[in-house]
């Protein structure tokens, strides 16, 4: 599976000219990815977001009339389970590094946590264990959709790997990889063990790397970095598609994620850096009139409380299980 290296990607990411507000800043989307500047510890973040029909539409794939208009939909939030480099205590970031079977059991434990919960698109990152994840979790979806990634790579490749069935369409569920949601770039730290790094630099000097939220390792991104790229991606692509009705999860890595949590639940730099993530837990939230209402995480598939925070969710899934009543009869 191809995956869009860090670099490269950077100098490819533009999107349609638009102007967001976000922290009390304009964005302008023209502008490159190193220009688009998201200050969230100077000014507090700003609820409001206004959707026009450019942002209704924000990704190519997918056309406008898969768009059904709702005022609530959930989104889902899943760290990638264990890679084989967690396991080695390694700095990995952007490197593409698969899944253990301890991560593969985390993301099929992950999908049975979610298994009773709507899921109409996911977003991953380009890298192969947040894809896995992805795929690993959505097996064990009651709905039993399989998932497709789509090709946005160029014109020949969304020919390609079009799709022209409708039934084929209705039986599959669109993945949508997108480098912004990548892992942050840990640099020159990339590859080395943890231990062995902070013996070479020193403790604190490792650990201002790894939680400060400004202060970037050799070569590599700060957590403030990571959260420009992720955060204007989620604003651009994937809230237009949750105001628009649409159930998405999002299966991504710890820090990409905690800068979208940062911007979900308004936190400050300093809350964001003691913000831990497990690997292969699932985070339900709640999209309604504009508002994003953290639900936690999913005990498990019949956990009664997850399908009591919204009638939407419960008429869900009484209708999945009136369905297995009918297949088992």
């Amino acid at each position: 599976m191809a995956t869009a290296t860090f670099h490269q990607s950077i100098v490819s990411f533009a999107s349609p000219s638009s102007t967001i507000s976000q922290c009390g800043f304009k964005i302008d989307s023209s502008l490159s990815f190193t220009s688009k500047k998201i200050n969230f510890c100077k000014i507090k973040a700003m609820a409001s977001v206004s959707y026009n029909n450019t942002l209704l539409s924000p990704s190519k794939t997918i056309p406008d009339n898969s768009l059904k208009k709702s005022n609530e939909a959930a989104l889902i939030l899943i760290r990638h389970g264990e890679s084989l480099w967690n396991e080695k205590n390694l700095f990995t970031g952007c490197v593409d590094v698969p899944l253990t079977e301890k991560g593969v059991e985390e993301a099929i434990e992950a999908g049975k946590r979610i298994s009773n919960i709507p899921v109409d698109v996911i977003f991953t990152s380009s890298l192969i264990r947040a894809q896995m994840t992805a795929m690993l979790a959505m097996i064990q979806h009651r709905r039993k959709k399989v998932p497709i990634i789509l090709h946005d790579e160029s014109e020949q490749a969304k020919t390609w790997s079009q799709v022209f069935s409708d039934e084929t369409k209705n039986q599959s569920i669109p993945v949508i990889p997108a480098w912004q949601l990548n892992e942050r770039m840990y640099g020159e730290l990339q590859g080395l063990n943890k231990q062995e790094t902070a013996e070479r630099y020193g403790k604190q000097q490792v650990h201002e790397w790894r939680r400060s939220y400004d202060i970037p390792p050799p070569k590599g991104e700060s957590l403030e970095m990571c959260a420009e790229r992720a955060v204007a991606y989620f604003q651009d692509n994937i809230e237009p598609k949750l105001a628009a009705g649409k159930n998405v999860m999002i299966a991504a890595h710890g820090n990409s994620l905690r800068s979208i949590i940062m911007y979900l639940d308004k936190l400050t730099c300093q809350e964001v850096i003691s913000l831990e993530l497990s690997t292969g837990i699932p985070l339900l939230y709640i999209f309604k009139e504009g508002k994003f209402m953290k639900r936690g995480s999913p005990v498990g598939p019949t956990e009664a409380g997850v399908y009591a925070y919204t009638k939407r969710l419960a008429q869900y899934r009484q209708k999945l299980e009136e369905d297995s009543e009918v297949i088992c009869s």
